[in-house]
């Protein structure tokens, strides 16, 4: 039976190759500097840049009490739902290096897609305002011994083309301390040698670290597979979504989960209150509702955060409108406390997974007929 946590069986001892453990203890004990070690990792889609990211934070954790991650992977994020991009602090040590966890963000913002390649400005706006979040919270201290916190930045295997450019903005506006490569062995695929990212007439110091893809581990078997990257999105959405119960129910398969989302009492939340926004596109005011209806939201408070970027507090599912009465039905884990902010409903192209919509035995209320009720 399909479980939620995820399509394969992990592996809490998978393999790390020498290269990468030099690599992680390279970036992790040399010398304290300040400002704080901040360590983008790139490469090309799936040569494990994510695993990585996972050693090397835990590398760092066992010198420093808290490093900050900063996730520009839209598609694949570690710490939060699809769609997000996100600085998340974190102070204890990932036990299992082949599967995300979820935790909560200090900072988020709802990109809304999976891929930037839609709104590649909107894009790098979001990832740079993280960052200089991070600089404004972590990083302006009056204390000399304070390093500040340490970072990781994970980047997207998006790496040519418009990709490329991202990824060049992206290093230039956040001029990491140390810049970790992953190559794969097909060479057409991996990113330029050397610094590329830098001028010609750079003559600064570069901490730049090339490694190999991690191929096999002790037993010869392949490390880095290739995923079903929407498979793994659906999953990442499932485990938001279970957190709307407690981890002592009973919910360990799909369809499980399907039965408690569909009768889990939702929020009552006036439209009145509420401003609604498209991302990515223009939808016209007669539709609003309807396209509004049975899709997923972002829940951000419209006046927090950078201009035009609101801050993001999660996600929800809009189960029903009742446009006689004047309310959205929205199911979400975000605690009561937290939602009392949320004036702004954030709408991309993250959707419910098929899976969740098939509820057996009972309609089910994000595809009924008439949920849009006017009276």
């Amino acid at each position: 039976m399909a479980s939620i946590s995820g399509p394969e069986n992990p592996s809490p001892n998978i393999y790390i190759p020498p290269e990468w453990s030099s690599a992680a203890e390279a970036v992790a004990h040399g010398s304290l500097t300040s400002p704080p070690h901040i360590v983008l990792v790139c490469g090309a889609k799936n040569c494990g840049k994510s695993t990585f990211s996972r050693y090397l934070l835990n590398t760092l954790l066992l010198r420093y009490k808290k490093v900050g991650y900063l996730d520009t992977d839209v598609g694949q994020p570690e710490f939060s739902p699809p769609g997000f991009l996100s600085l998340t602090v974190v102070d204890e040590v990932t036990p299992d290096l082949t599967i995300p966890h979820m935790k909560t963000a200090e900072r988020c913002l709802f990109f809304g897609d999976v891929s930037s390649k839609r709104n590649p400005t909107t894009y790098l706006n979001c990832i740079f305002a993280l960052y200089d979040d991070y600089r404004k919270e972590y990083c302006n201290s009056d204390d000399s011994s304070n390093i500040g916190l340490p970072l990781v930045v994970n980047t997207p295997g998006w790496v040519k083309g418009i990709g490329y450019d991202l990824l060049v903005d992206m290093l230039k506006y956040i001029s990491p301390t140390h810049v970790v490569k992953i190559n794969i062995s097909a060479q057409s695929k991996n990113l330029p040698d050397g610094a590329f990212w830098l001028d010609e007439d750079y003559d600064g110091m570069i901490n730049l670290t090339e490694i190999s893809s991690a191929r096999q581990d002790s037993l010869n078997r392949s490390v880095l597979v290739q995923k079903d990257a929407r498979l793994l999105r659906d999953i990442r959405l499932m485990a938001y979504f279970r957190q709307c119960f407690s981890s002592n129910l009973n919910i360990s398969t799909i369809k499980e989960l399907a039965h408690a989302l569909a009768s889990h009492p939702p929020y009552e939340v006036p439209i009145s209150s509420i401003k609604i926004r498209h991302l990515h596109c223009q939808v016209p005011g007669t539709e609003i509702f309807y396209s509004l209806n049975g899709s997923i939201v972002g829940l951000a408070a419209s006046s927090e955060g950078p201009k035009d970027l609101p801050w993001c507090f999660g996600l929800g599912i809009v189960r029903s409108i009742d446009t006689f009465k004047g309310l959205l039905y929205v199911i979400t884990p975000v605690p009561q406390g937290t939602l009392e902010k949320v004036n702004l409903l954030l709408q991309g192209f993250i959707q419910i997974p098929t899976s969740l919509l098939q509820v057996q035995g009972s309609r089910s209320p994000y595809m009924s007929a008439n949920v849009l009720s006017s009276g």
